[in-house]
């Protein structure tokens, strides 16, 4: 074999494998490009927790894709207020939100099931059916029609059932009580005599002690403290039996959403799925504290008595039913959860009930 032939051969091939890889680095790089995303929230920075989950998955995002994925979070206000949101996601004036689907039941009543509906699913059944069950398919063919995506990122647990200026202890005792309330949940107590309002997180508090309110519904205890609630009405009632275990969501522009790399798309996801789980650990670590904090202060706490349950039960059916016979898309999400729910409630009353049970008595006797 010539050998200068041989290395004059080797040569060329040498330097088409150079160009080959100088080539290719362009190709990488398209692969994973630098993309920037704004988040508005519908909650103020002051509530870390419920503000926190949208942090949370804007850093799990970040760090997933080496940083070339950001998204930028904004507080409620700082672009949109707070109960627009999802109108700004739709719109395109951003590429997304964190927010609660209830927010937006004046659209369509079928967003009220995306968070929760009164008597719908505790938050371990809520991921089940969401991410198990038809829930996030069902959930996001009604999305799709406003232009939207949604991710499950957060949820609160069950929580309590409002703070009042004075005790409510009969069905009677709701009429003429100007309360704000969020969801569905407005339509049901209306039949009992409450004048439901839609007030953002950041203004309950002024309209508590200005009185342009009578009582109010948030979070739970964490979250309330911090607002303050507790200064302004002494009566804290439980369970807010219209939020078993509602879910705030992360929508994303759908067009927005469908245009990502699929590896960014999995890193939303994931992202989203972290975030959903976390504040649920963080609830639970931080609402023990602050409730014995809250009784301590003088706060009153009050179970809703069984006459006004059974009465709001009614009730709620009763909405359902006013809806279902005009919404298809609500009847056909809203039975499908109804299905699912009677056979989840079947198996949770001989597990996790009777074992959470067992144990609440042994705490209650001084043994834990």
């Amino acid at each position: 074999m010539d050998r200068r032939s041989f290395i004059k051969k080797a040569g060329v091939a040498g330097a088409g494998a150079a160009a080959s890889t100088v080539l290719a680095a362009p190709a990488i790089a398209q692969g994973a490009p630098k993309v920037t995303w704004r988040l508005t929230s519908s909650f103020p920075k002051s509530l870390d927790t419920i503000y926190g989950g949208a942090d949370d998955l804007a850093k799990h995002v970040s760090e997933a894709t080496d940083g070339n994925f950001q998204i930028q979070v904004f507080a409620a206000g700082e672009i949109v207020p707070g109960l627009q949101a999802a109108d700004a996601v739709s719109a395109g004036t951003v590429e997304m939100c964190h927010t609660c689907s209830y927010y937006y039941v004046g659209k369509d009543p079928t967003f009220a099931i995306g968070t929760a509906i009164p008597f719908g699913l505790n938050a371990r059944l809520t991921n089940a059916w969401f991410y198990e069950g038809n829930g996030n398919t069902l959930m996001n063919e009604f999305y799709a029609t406003h232009g939207i995506v949604g991710f499950l990122a957060g949820n609160t647990g069950a929580q309590m059932g409002g703070w009042f200026r004075k005790e409510i202890n009969t069905v009677d005792d709701f009429k003429g009580v100007k309360m704000r309330i969020a969801g569905l949940a407005g339509r049901v107590v209306e039949k009992l005599g409450v004048v439901p309002q839609q007030i953002p997180g950041g203004d309950i508090y002024p309209a508590l002690e200005k009185g342009t309110i009578d009582a109010a519904e948030w979070v739970g205890p964490y979250d309330d403290q911090k607002l303050g609630f507790n200064k302004v009405a002494p009566y804290y009632y439980y369970p807010a039996f219209w939020e078993g275990g509602p879910v705030i969501h992360a929508f994303a522009n759908k067009e927005k959403f469908e245009g990502l790399p699929a590896g960014y798309q999995a890193a939303l996801r994931d992202a989203c799925a972290f975030a959903n789980t976390n504040m649920m650990a963080k609830y639970d670590l931080k609402n023990p504290k602050a409730i014995k904090e809250l009784v301590a202060a003088g706060t009153q706490l009050r179970p809703y008595s069984q006459e006004i349950l059974e009465a709001c039960f009614n009730a709620a059916t009763e909405v359902y039913a006013e809806i279902t016979a005009s919404n298809e898309a609500f009847k056909k999400i809203y039975e499908d959860q109804v299905a699912f729910k009677r056979e989840a409630y079947l198996w949770m009353q001989l597990s996790e009930y009777t074992y959470d049970t067992f144990m609440m008595m042994q705490q209650r006797a001084g043994k834990l």
